[in-house]
């Protein structure tokens, strides 16, 4: 690498150009020399590939630094080298190996301890000696530590990424699902009826199974528009049109009545606009419960009452069917409780479903509506 090049090169003239000063500071040391000039200059380009091979780096170094001062050379610029040459087996190994090692390398090093030329240092060289084994190996380690840390962060925080994506992905998928559920199910139910009903009026009078087969028409076209508004809002890059909200109710209405079940909308309170989740999750909830009744109460009229307050708009839905509508729907494998549930409390509101004391069905959502500051 460019770094390690330059890092040798940088090691390597400094060696050779220092390594005279530190001679002249020091009397009883033998003569730089051309042998030791070889010595310096062995250990500083070992360093070319000290990321690829740092054990055999080490070797290297150790084996130059050691003959170098058993031979009595001034201490200088060549500790420099085994000094980084020691530090990357730390950084670069596992703590074993790289614990060995540097074992390793303290062991030849202490042979200029007992067996220099001219006076040895002896026992009292022993600490100097571990001292530039024991420094670089401990900051080694604190970086090598310091960086898989650092590494581990950086997997946790994309594994964190990754699943928040995940989550994100799911719940999008959960609640277009949940829109689908609730688009082609209300759709379904209606031309169902109203195929029925076409059914039964065409062997005897066909000129009314006209206007069955006409409302299955248009029913049919507005729960494809409305399926339409619902996946183009998934596509990515794709412009989000309005959803379905409570303006919605009369044409709901109409559509319902071409299908045999007449619905009275009351207003309570003066109408405002809502948030886009809480209209929607309000519309959501009327259709579902309408469509239970079409399907499972057995009546020809519902009741639904759309009630705005200071803080939060409540939708009623109530017929007097069987009594067991909503409920049926659930026990048969439908999803339609569960789905106004899931709705209602995650916009923090409250649902209540259930029979009515007089017979048939009710079912009553409360969803809160922040006051605009």
């Amino acid at each position: 690498m460019a770094a390690d090049a330059t890092l040798a090169l940088v090691l390597l003239g400094f060696g050779l150009l220092a390594t005279g000063l530190a001679g002249d500071n020091q009397p009883g040391s033998t003569p730089v020399d051309a042998a030791s000039r070889v010595l310096i200059v062995l250990a500083a380009l070992a360093l070319l590939v000290r990321r690829r091979a740092p054990i055999v780096t080490l070797a290297v170094v150790t084996v130059a630094t050691s003959t170098y001062l058993v031979l009595g050379y001034p201490y200088g610029p060549i500790l420099l080298t085994f000094l980084i040459a020691v530090y990357t087996v730390a950084v670069r190994l596992p703590v074993a190996p790289a614990a060995r090692a540097a074992a390793g390398a303290f062991v030849l090093l202490l042979a200029h301890v007992f067996f220099a030329r001219g006076p040895a240092p002896g026992w009292t060289g022993v600490l100097p000696a571990s001292a530039w084994v024991v420094v670089p190996f401990a900051v080694g380690m604190v970086v090598r530590v310091n960086r898989e840390a650092a590494a581990r962060d950086r997997v946790e925080q994309a594994r964190s990424r990754a699943e928040e994506a995940r989550r994100q992905a799911d719940e999008e998928r959960l609640r277009v699902a949940q829109e689908v559920h609730d688009v082609v199910g209300h759709g379904l139910a209606a031309i169902s009826m109203q195929a029925e009903i076409a059914l039964h009026l065409l062997p005897k009078r066909p000129e009314q199974a006209e206007v069955a087969l006409t409302a299955i028409s248009r029913t049919s076209r507005e729960a494809l528009d409305e399926l339409r508004v619902t996946l183009g809002a998934v596509r990515r890059g794709a412009e989000r049109e309005p959803v379905p909200g409570l303006a919605r109710l009369p044409a709901l209405r109409d559509r319902l009545a071409g299908a045999g079940l007449a619905v009275e909308v009351r207003v309570v309170g003066a109408h405002r606009e809502l948030p886009a989740a809480v209209d929607l999750a309000a519309y959501r909830v009327v259709q579902e419960a309408l469509t239970n009744v079409l399907r499972h109460a057995g009546v020809a009229s519902a009741e639904v009452t759309v009630d705005y307050r200071a803080d939060e708009v409540t939708v009623e839905v109530t017929d007097r069917g069987t009594g067991a509508g909503a409920a049926l729907a659930d026990d048969q494998g439908g999803h339609g409780l569960a789905g106004m549930r899931e709705r209602v409390a995650a916009l923090g509101g409250r649902l209540t479903t259930g029979p009515r004391p007089g017979g048939g069905f009710r079912v009553y959502a409360a969803l809160p509506v922040k006051r605009a500051t």
